[in-house]
């Protein structure tokens, strides 16, 4: 991600910030919320506004309304969003081509499931979450002039019922780690629930991270590392070194350079729910976990699935199924170790299906590990070390981020929380004001 570290420096260079109150911080939270309709996960911000978390896409983006703020033609935001805009949208035209007087900013919102485009505009927009140190909120921090694209509400289609727009968490100058990286670390971690009816949670900034149950625990003690590759051009997001799979503890066996097809390694999405391999790879893996399961009933197939077990006399264990365990090893010598609970997607309460797919023969990328596969385990996005902290599912080690919700009412923003040591309730009653737009 090399190329990305001059920009983001120009751009940070080029960010004032004010603050409010003396009180430092060091992380902020917001709860995750999934739609299991769709297998999408929004992040929340301002209190009830929810974006759709992307890995990939260059900037965040939202439906603006009349009179939104619009940012200059050749300013370094309009550079920043401006570098990837050709490659997101075949119909965009030369973007610094406009009849408006002053010249402003065009962008090419995409919406991350229909890859459908749209011409729109680069305006700041104000965020609000809230601080934490690492065991409960604390104050709400108010982000003034933080960088988003317009786009127009048809652009909505196929996201949840609800939301606002798209969260970018990648590592672009104007995704949202990276513009919040002038007061806190530029990190950012994340567990996805894995039902709509809990919730997960998304920090951004320096740990420690403390889980339920009580007393709590430093969920970044629980993490093993591996490097983030470094990707060229317009191929954002991230992806880390896979050397082979395992099942069982007994390898499987693919062509020579299997992985190396694509921009090289696993990408990891939010927005893809079910870990996708390319053709040739999927075939020899599916081969393999059918062997390896081949004792347990099999019942027909649910799509998208190719192999489904009757679940009936199966049991379960505390990290799921009890199924053979599925090792992603990575190019560092480290092991992705997936259980039940994130290797069988239960249809049914009597079918249970494995939630990998085939990505076709000419799949863009080897490998992209889904969000199924992230859920109830702890990722953190170390954008400095350019590394990926991952734990195994939380079950394991009977933790979990899964409980945390936010509510609103006309006076106050509440955040109930259950990752640190109590389940309480806090009220934001202290802010902090931060301007991140050039200050003329």
């Amino acid at each position: 991600m090399a190329q990305y570290v001059l920009q983001v420096l120009v751009l940070i260079a080029s960010l004032a910030s004010v603050v409010s109150s003396a009180q430092s911080f060091d992380a902020l939270v917001s709860p995750i919320t999934k739609d299991s309709q769709l297998s999408l996960y929004s992040v929340t911000v301002n209190g009830s506004e929810e974006l759709v978390i992307d890995l990939s896409l260059p900037y965040s983006w939202v439906v603006c309304e009349n009179g939104a703020p619009l940012v200059l033609c050749h300013s370094t935001p309009c550079s920043a969003a401006q570098s990837y805009n050709q490659s997101l949208c075949s119909s965009h035209s030369d973007a610094n081509v406009t009849s408006n007087v002053p010249c402003t900013c065009l962008t090419a919102p995409v919406n991350p499931i229909t890859k459908e485009c749209a011409v729109s505009r680069l305006t700041t927009t104000s965020l609000a979450l809230s601080s934490t140190d690492g065991h409960n909120p604390l104050t709400t921090v108010n982000f003034a002039g933080v960088y988003v694209s317009c786009a127009p509400g048809t652009l909505l289609g196929s996201l949840p019922q609800g939301v606002s727009g798209v969260a970018s968490l990648s590592p672009a100058p104007l995704s949202l780690p990276s513009q919040f990286s002038n007061k806190i670390i530029k990190q950012f971690g994340i567990c996805l629930p894995s039902t709509s009816t809990a919730s997960g949670v998304a920090f951004f900034g320096k740990g420690p991270f403390y889980l339920l149950p009580p007393p709590g625990r430093d969920v970044t003690s629980l993490l093993s590392f591996t490097p983030l590759l470094n990707t060229t051009g317009s191929n954002l997001g991230y992806y880390i070194g896979l050397a082979g799979i395992a099942i069982n503890q007994e390898a499987v066996t693919f062509p020579k350079g299997a992985f190396d097809l694509g921009h090289g390694g696993a990408k990891l999405s939010t927005t893809i729910p079910y870990t996708t391999l390319r053709s040739q790879l999927y075939l020899a893996f599916l081969e393999q976990f059918s062997k390896a399961t081949s004792g347990i009933p099999r019942v027909k197939k649910v799509e998208p699935f190719d192999l489904c077990l009757n679940t009936t006399t199966l049991g379960s264990t505390r990290v799921g199924l009890p199924v053979a365990s599925i090792d992603l090893e990575l190019s560092n010598g480290k092991n992705w170790t997936i259980f039940g609970a994130n290797s069988m997607k239960q249809v049914t309460d009597e079918v249970a299906c494995l939630a990998f797919v085939d990505g076709g023969v000419r799949a863009e990328q080897a490998v992209v590990i889904g969000s199924f596969q992230m859920e109830n385990s702890f990722l953190l996005f170390d954008l400095v070390g350019s590394r990926l902290g991952f734990t195994d599912t939380l079950f394991g080690s009977q933790t979990t981020y899964e409980g945390t919700e936010e509510v609103s009412t006309s006076n106050n923003s509440y955040f109930k929380s259950n990752y640190g040591h109590v389940d309480m309730t806090v009220t934001f009653a202290l802010t902090h004001n931060i301007d991140l737009a050039p200050q003329t």
